[in-house]
């Protein structure tokens, strides 16, 4: 008889999870879906393109319902997990049905966060993190409506071009003193603002928002240095939260994330947390690839093979506001490093590659990500680069020739 296997959530590490489990376990679990959202599993990256209306939403779908039925799995969909049972082995959702589990895995994500100022709960206020988000952003950008978007990172930035490229007028404030902070170095971040700028996009730097203006609906930001900027909207994308809140309550150990182990095992037997809303080594990853990785570990220990997860090299690897960008490693270059570097404003290219002890410990892209994953091989592998140190700069084609030659 199949095992209950419950996976809460219906996002881009469950369905890995369910993917990677169909190749080695099909008919050891008896698998069943809880998602919030009221529709299948999507690819959450391209939430800016349907914004942008260059690509439909039910085309960044990840699988068709008959994938999923195909492998006998129950889809509940908007469903809200409402509590944990432990010692029952229980999951609650909100119509008050319980749903046993033998084992039981977390992937709830992450939430948008708020700014806490004042004026934050006025009408006209928004976040930009899932697709019942884009409906609504859907609707401003067909009245024009002015945006201002809060926030530089790739929320930020995806927002602001869905918006702007979707035909309102939108101006991003940022914080700090470059975009994309996290991820790029100063002139591959400058590069990006002038790129993003050509689109037709206003970014502010270091600008503090001090407090949303207007009675009941949003009017403007005030910033710290006194500045105004009329608006008619406010999106928030300024980072997210790892949604712990059903781990919490459940009593399960919690800092930033769920904290798991190197099985990714919470705190309690045969319960177990990944992707966003997962804390492992003290590490929250909110990028897509260290849950696919984390998916395919899982999916190998819940086999019963011999598996671990020891953490992933962060890289990002994706478009921002339509302009290619990749990093990876060590790419700001620390202490007794060096660094490579090709800078061509004109053609809108960035290239940065750190090699520490012979071998490539980060880099940089913008632009021209063509080699990226080549790049992030060597990273990590730790292969080393003396023979293709003089045209890796220059792409895998050329590196490899002359290492052949």
């Amino acid at each position: 008889m199949s095992e209950p296997l419950v996976i809460v959530g219906n996002g881009m590490a469950a369905a890995r999870l369910v993917d990677e489990l169909a190749k080695t376990s099909l008919g050891r679990y008896a698998i069943a879906v809880i998602g919030d959202e009221p529709r299948l599993a999507y690819n959450r990256v391209l939430l800016s393109s349907v914004l942008a209306g260059e690509t439909a939403s039910h085309d960044i779908e990840l699988k068709p319902a008959s994938w999923w039925r195909d492998r006998g799995v129950t889809l509940k969909y908007g469903c809200v997990a409402t509590e944990i049972d432990i010692g029952r082995r229980e999951l609650k959702i909100a119509n008050e049905q319980c749903v046993t589990f033998s084992k039981l895995v977390l992937a709830t994500g992450s939430t948008p966060l708020r700014l806490n100022v004042p004026g934050a709960d006025l009408a006209g206020v928004h976040t930009f993190r899932d697709s019942r988000d884009v409906d609504l952003l859907l609707t401003l950008a067909a009245r024009k409506t002015r945006v201002v978007v809060v926030g530089g990172g790739l929320l930020g930035l995806e927002a602001a071009y869905g918006l702007a490229k979707a035909g309102a007028p939108v101006t991003l404030i940022h914080l700090m003193d470059r975009l994309m902070e996290r991820q790029l170095d100063l002139p591959a971040a400058e590069l990006l603002k002038t790129l993003v700028e050509r689109k037709g996009i206003n970014v502010l730097l270091n600008a503090n928002t001090a407090r949303l203006q207007g009675e009941r609906f949003v009017e403007g930001v005030e910033l710290s240095d006194g500045r105004s900027i009329g608006a008619d909207a406010v999106i928030f994308a300024a980072g997210i939260r790892p949604n712990v809140a059903l781990a919490k309550d459940a009593g399960l150990p919690v800092n930033r994330g769920v904290v798991v182990d190197d099985r990714l095992q919470t705190g309690a037997a045969d319960i177990f947390a990944l992707g966003e809303c997962a804390e492992h080594r003290g590490v929250c990853y909110g990028l897509v690839e260290p849950a696919y990785e984390q998916a395919r570990v899982l999916a190998r220990h819940l086999s019963g093979g011999e598996a671990v997860y020891r953490g992933s090299v962060v890289a990002t690897n994706l478009k921002v506001s339509g302009v290619a960008v990749f990093s990876a490693g060590d790419f700001i270059a620390a202490e007794g490093t060096e660094t490579i570097v090709l800078n061509d404003t004109k053609r809108g290219a960035y290239k940065k590659l750190v090699i520490a002890n012979g071998c490539l410990a980060g880099a940089v892209l913008v632009g021209d990500t063509a080699d990226a994953l080549w790049y992030l091989e060597l990273i990590r592998t730790r292969a080393p680069i003396a023979a293709i140190r003089g045209d890796m700069m220059f792409g895998r084609s050329l590196a490899i020739r002359s290492e052949a030659a």
